[in-house]
């Protein structure tokens, strides 16, 4: 490359830190100007303290964008260049042109994506190396057959480099900590990196093969398209242990994202201490995949029919029946909604509790009729047929409201509805299924009375054990998080 190149991407390179340093700056001014005010009323301390939390992340940004600011430019044939960095700068003074682009914007999407079968367009892409704030080396990647071709007659076979800086970066150093590769994604990294946003995305590989990494920047990437409803539910990494967390912990800052939380498994449930190991054929046990469907299984089991055709539930008030084929239509609805299992258990109760209610106001109904037909004729024992009165309700909606609140709150009826649907938590469910050896046998068919008896443990010998850790994390896909006894009262 020649000096003159270099020179030339210098100048650039310089006048986009010069920008920065100018944000910089106006930032910080702000933020000082911002805590100065001792606001008293809340709408004025809410804004100070949005203001305060919003210059904080930008300069957290420009501090993580210093190093290898602009790593990137692109040529295209109508004469457009794009450079491409770790953040966007925009001239204020020209309408807001952009200065450099965020490596994450679909503009950008052609330094990853182009090639010479398909070029986007793209006539060279150029890597431009940096140190510090110096540039110390640039490479080109030439698509336009025209170019190349007079590259050829000029003997420039310098030019023709193929992938220099990800060859640079492949033969770096290693730091003990891993690093972004938001230089030099490739467009297959590139293409799971923007994949849409539709539920659960798997990068599988062998070891080495970078899925923790793009993962990463995935991330940074929902964080940039998705930030308005990302940064309001937040977003956590978990890790197997903190030695990972540790080598991974420079990835996210280094690429502007300071907000995303890292956690073990085992520090999401700070009440349990893990103090023990299982022997190897139990640690591989548990590592099946076929044990998120015996859980699964498990919570299923959970939700229960009465044994017989009716359940007997003695009120103080009253004698329930509760009709089996009640409980599993019930059951069935909740199911059908998709729901985890407590969240789905107020599904079930809800059913249960209106059917309860019906019950009580067709007694209430049959009882008034009684009083009224033996008081006008004692004798008149044949109106009192239950054809009489079926569906006659003497409650309006105000008293059945008021009527199923009672229900809920009446011991007998939370009693049987904890029976039929109980509320669980990952650790009691875990716990209860390897402590009952007909529990786990219905649960898990697909596992031999050997393995099953490896799972087996007494409730009394239950403890926390890191093997059992992933169990534990299956909570969303099985039980759900614990909910209150009564998750769906009766407005």
């Amino acid at each position: 490359m020649s000096t003159d190149d270099v020179e030339s991407e210098q100048a650039y390179v310089s006048a986009l830190y010069d920008r920065l340093d100018g944000l910089r700056r106006r930032t910080a001014t702000r933020l000082r100007g911002v805590l100065r005010h001792s606001e008293s009323l809340p709408r004025a301390r809410f804004e100070r303290d949005a203001a305060s939390a919003d210059c904080t992340a930008t300069l957290a940004r420009i501090t993580a964008a210093e190093n290898g600011l602009c790593f990137g430019r692109l040529d295209f044939d109508g004469g457009e260049r794009r450079y491409v960095g770790r953040m966007g700068i925009f001239d204020e003074d020209a309408d807001y042109e952009p200065l450099l682009i965020d490596w994450r914007t679909p503009a950008a999407r052609p330094f990853y994506a182009a090639t010479g079968a398909s070029r986007l367009g793209v006539r060279r892409r150029r890597h431009i190396t940096t140190r510090r704030r110096e540039v110390t080396g640039l490479d080109d990647d030439v698509f336009e057959f025209a170019e190349l071709a007079e590259l050829a007659e000029l003997g420039a076979a310098d030019e023709l480099v193929g992938e220099p800086a990800l060859f640079a970066t492949l033969n770096a150093a290693r730091t003990g900590r891993m690093s972004d590769i938001v230089e030099t994604i490739q467009a297959e990294q590139d293409r799971i990196i923007r994949s849409d946003q539709r539920g659960i995305l798997v990068v599988q590989g062998g070891p080495g093969t970078g899925k923790t990494v793009v993962a990463l920047h995935r991330a940074a990437y929902l964080l940039y398209t998705h930030r308005d409803r990302l940064a309001r539910s937040g977003v956590l990494v978990v890790g197997p242990h903190p030695t990972f967390l540790r080598y991974i912990e420079n990835v996210l800052p280094s690429l502007g994202e300071t907000s995303v939380v890292s956690a073990t498994v085992e520090a999401l449930y700070p009440a349990a201490t893990a103090d023990r190991s299982d022997e190897p054929a139990l640690a591989e046990l548990k590592g099946r995949a076929v044990l998120a469907d015996v859980l699964a299984a498990a919570v299923r089991d959970r939700q229960r029919l009465p044994r017989g055709q009716t359940l007997e539930i003695h009120t103080e008030e009253r004698l329930l029946m509760l009709e089996r084929s009640t409980c599993a239509r019930a059951r069935a609805l909740a199911r059908e909604s998709g729901e985890l299992h407590n969240q789905a258990r107020a599904i079930f109760v809800r059913a249960v509790i209106e059917a309860l209610a019906r019950q009580v106001a067709d007694g209430y109904a049959a009882e008034t009729i009684t009083a009224q037909v033996l008081e006008a004729d004692p004798e008149a024992l044949d109106l009192l047929a239950p054809a009489g009165f079926g569906g006659t309700s003497l409650l309006d909606d105000d008293d059945l409201a008021q009527l199923r609140r009672e229900l809920r709150a009446d011991p007998a009826v939370r009693t049987a509805l904890d029976e039929l649907w109980p509320v669980l938590s990952p650790e009691q469910l875990v716990a209860e299924l390897y402590a009952d050896p007909g529990t786990l046998a219905s649960a898990a068919p697909e596992l031999t009375a050997a393995e099953r008896r490896l799972l087996h443990r007494p409730l009394a010998e239950d403890r926390a054990n890191p093997d059992d850790a992933w169990l534990r994390d299956l909570r969303d896909a099985t039980a759900g998080a614990a909910a209150s006894p009564d998750p769906d009262p009766d407005p």
